[in-house]
């Protein structure tokens, strides 16, 4: 019965990754849909585990008080991790105030205005605000803004957007690979794995640093001359020889008092997440917090927010989680962490390496949210097996999954994001389009993090 339900399990894992990439149903209904699946036939009529099926809910969790306040070492989760849903879904509240407010508008006008409105350090300034963004702000929304920004810089100054936009995904990917809090498969490696805000910014923040630098120069040298290239379309403007207005950052602001509030929960948010370690109040505890304050300066305006929450995005979460816990139960994630022991054969490096790669690889084709919560357990496994550092594994783990996903318009949900929001104002950016600079680039960091996590965690610890 093991082997049946091992098989099953497979098969409704590969079922939910068909029903994702083929975009015919919605995808938070096809991990619900899944995730119910496993835990029905796989745990329940299957296994008959029915203790496993209770820890894949996780529902005690909210009556231990270490979920809310850390006072020592935790057992690492298995099943739904409710300190990511808790904390994301606050995220998202501070997030749409905060873009309520103009915040995110002002900021790239302001920054546009203090460079003379000059095409090349926009491109360069972008990319970097792009990056520092996502080091905070979950990179979906980043890109969300950032894109719609540089298609009206783009009418403004008359160039073509899709350079920009393309070289803006790249970097919010790696931007939010420094941080804890910056990419969706980041959050749930760090609130699975106890790692903290500190952490990530020493260990994956050096990699995403020296990317970083590589990745300006990559993008600058493939498309300087095509950004300084006037475009006269009737997209950009009607003529071309009027005179530019350029806006004014503070029209962003659309309620000041709203604004101010918005950017201080924004600024308290960012302590406490550097903080956190040392506060020892956990994730879930500092999204309820940021979501709870972030409602109640809303004022009036509180149901607007709790209607924009992206409340599919959850519910994807949950069942993703659920599925994940199913594939544990039935022990396929140890066939996996085997597969990868026996190609290593036993060296250390070798299995970091197949991490870093394989995750790259992987996520450059499925959703790298999906696949870092079911590489979890297999790292943990492996960690266990080889007798390495764990954390060793989870860093390239997420350098894999995050800059994997950047390869193509589909391997992140910030690249979707940013190709729809282009496609909306009548820029298509084609696979051809995106790949050719965005593949090299991938190629080009997955290099430099593998030389770097070759030198600081074996030449250095020898």
């Amino acid at each position: 019965m093991q082997l049946i339900a091992q098989i099953t399990a497979i098969g409704i894992f590969i079922l939910m990754f068909a029903g994702i990439l083929s975009e015919r149903f919605e995808r938070h209904q096809v991990s619900l849909f899944c995730g119910a699946a496993m835990l029905i036939i796989v745990c329940g009529m299957m296994l008959k585990d029915y203790e496993g099926l209770w820890k894949i809910m996780a529902f005690d969790e909210f009556v231990d008080p270490d979920f809310w306040y850390q006072r020592g070492e935790l057992a690492q989760s298995t099943g739904i991790n409710w300190a990511t849903i808790i904390f994301i879904a606050g995220m998202m509240v501070m997030v749409e105030a905060m873009a309520m407010a103009g915040f995110f508008r002002w900021l790239c006008l302001t920054i546009a205005k203090a460079l003379h409105y000059r095409v090349i350090p926009l491109f360069i300034a972008f990319m970097v605000m792009s990056s520092l963004l996502a080091m905070f702000i979950d990179s979906i929304t980043v890109i969300m803004f950032l894109a719609a920004v540089s298609v009206e810089l783009a009418r403004l100054l008359r160039f073509d957007p899709i350079p920009m936009i393309i070289a803006e995904i790249f970097c919010a990917n790696l931007g939010g690979s420094a941080t804890m809090c910056g990419d969706p498969p980041n959050i749930i490696i760090g609130t699975t794995l106890r790692f903290g805000f500190s952490d990530f910014i020493l260990n994956t923040g050096p990699i995403a640093l020296v990317s970083l630098f590589a990745v300006l120069l990559f993008f600058y040298t493939v498309y300087h001359k095509r950004l300084l290239v006037k475009m006269k379309s009737h997209k950009i403007h009607k003529d071309t020889d009027a005179p530019i207005q350029y806006p004014e950052p503070s029209d962003a602001i659309k309620d000041r008092k709203s604004f101010i509030e918005a950017s201080v929960i924004f600024g308290a948010a960012v302590i406490l997440l550097v903080t956190h370690e040392y506060s020892h109040l956990t994730v879930a505890t500092i999204g309820m917090f940021i979501g709870l304050a972030s409602l109640i300066t809303a004022g009036k305006h509180a149901s607007e927010l709790i209607h924009k929450i992206d409340s599919k995005t959850i519910y994807f979460f949950i069942g993703l989680f659920m599925v994940v816990g199913g594939l544990e139960n039935a022990g396929v994630l140890d066939l996996i962490a085997g597969a990868i022991e026996k190609m290593s054969s036993g060296s250390a490096f070798i299995t970091v390496v197949l991490v870093l790669s394989i995750s790259a690889f992987a996520s450059a084709f499925v959703d790298n949210i999906p696949f870092a919560a079911t590489m979890i357990p297999v790292i943990k496994l492996l960690a266990h097996v080889e007798g390495m550092p764990l954390s060793t594994l989870a860093w390239a783990l997420s350098i894999g999954t995050d800059i994997g996903g950047s390869a193509t318009p589909i391997g992140a949900s910030a690249n979707v994001v940013g190709i729809s929001v282009a496609a909306r104002h009548g820029y298509i950016i084609t696979w051809k389009k995106y790949c050719k600079a965005a593949v090299p680039a991938t190629l080009m960091v997955i290099v430099i993090a593998t030389v770097i996590i070759y030198i600081r965690y074996f030449l250095l610890a020898r």
